[in-house]
């Protein structure tokens, strides 16, 4: 129960308790997020009281953190940080999912905070001596960071994201889907009072289309990160997918020196040259050379009047709103 090999996966308030499930880092490996859809139990979770969990905890690692708006390989790049002997990606654990739910059910800062520091401490159990972990929480979790930064001071994170056309041609392509998906993520920044600095009016929220929509939620997402940014200073560093696909040996090796991670230019050739790149991510499908890229085109293709049409308004909302669309403290500089 000590270990790694139980993730702390759900936190209970009712009962002051950690739910652990048995999930080995080949599982981690497997699946695209730590979410009840892709961690089939074999068995019942462990409950346990958090003092008896925290009791039991197993010494953590180095913990940094990889912060996202969806939809910007965010997956395939935690899933990069598995290297064992280095450093081990946790992708999405719905541990602090539960948090912020829990905060949109009433639950006070204090108490959130103290639950947060123990959550980051049984996530942060590393599988093999001397790795680091490199915990990449869902976009929901976005409005922690300040808290989970400074709860974590020696920690560093990767604020990723997509461009904003980018992003809007990933949603268009995904149909009605990645449409729920995003009024569903507007309505939750709406709750965070997130979407009060872009200009839009919360009597015109209805009529907004839903690449709008997604082009808002974009744009209070690049708002949160450049606060972070302004805030955290050279903790934290920015990189976009583009830049992430078009050059990941740069990317994974900057990365590594932002997270302090020691890792060879041949280990990082194979991880490029290896499966993790060739592969979709959350799919689990193989790509071909130029594949991933060529979709990106054809959805926007499919798309482009409406997207450019929305991306339109949405440099000028940012415009007035003083949202940059470059962020600054560039990964790559």
């Amino acid at each position: 129960m000590t270990s790694a090999e139980w993730l702390a996966h759900r936190y209970d308030p009712g009962h002051d308790a950690f739910h652990m499930l048995p999930v080995a880092r080949a599982r981690h490996a497997a699946v695209p997020f730590l979410t009840d859809e892709y961690l089939v139990p074999t068995q019942a979770p462990m409950v346990l009281r958090r003092a008896d969990a925290m009791e039991r905890a197993a010494p953590p690692a180095p913990i940094h953190f990889i912060f996202h708006s969806a939809y910007c390989c965010s997956t395939l790049l935690a899933a990069a940080c598995d290297m064992p002997g280095t450093a081990m990606g946790v992708k999405e654990p719905v541990l602090l999912n539960d948090l912020v739910g829990w905060r949109y059910r009433g639950a006070k800062g204090p108490d959130v905070a103290r639950i947060l520091d123990d959550a980051l401490r049984l996530l942060a159990r590393p599988f093999g001596p001397g790795e680091a972990v490199i915990i990449k929480p869902s976009n929901i979790v976005n409005p922690l960071m300040p808290a989970i930064m400074s709860l974590r001071p020696e920690a560093r994170a990767l604020l990723l994201h997509a461009p904003l056309d980018a992003y809007l041609g990933s949603i268009a392509r995904k149909g009605m889907w990645g449409r729920l998906w995003v009024r569903d993520l507007f309505g939750k920044l709406a709750r965070e009072g997130i979407l009060g600095g872009l200009g839009i009016a919360p009597a015109d929220y209805l009529g907004l289309t839903d690449i709008q929509v997604a082009a808002a939620g974009w744009l209070a997402q690049q708002q949160q990160f450049q606060m972070v940014t302004q805030r955290l200073g050279q903790r934290v560093a920015t990189l976009d997918s583009e830049t992430l696909v078009a050059r990941p040996s740069d990317s994974l090796a900057a990365l590594a020196r932002l997270f302090g991670l020691n890792i060879t230019a041949e280990r990082i050739k194979s991880i490029v040259e290896g499966p993790v790149f060739a592969r979709d991510a959350k799919m689990g499908r193989d790509f071909a050379p130029g594949q991933r890229a060529q979709e990106a085109r054809l959805g926007l293709d499919m798309h482009r009047e409406e997207v450019e049409k929305v991306s339109q308004w949405a440099v000028l909302l940012a415009n007035n709103a003083d949202i940059p669309l470059t962020l600054p403290l560039p990964l790559l500089g």
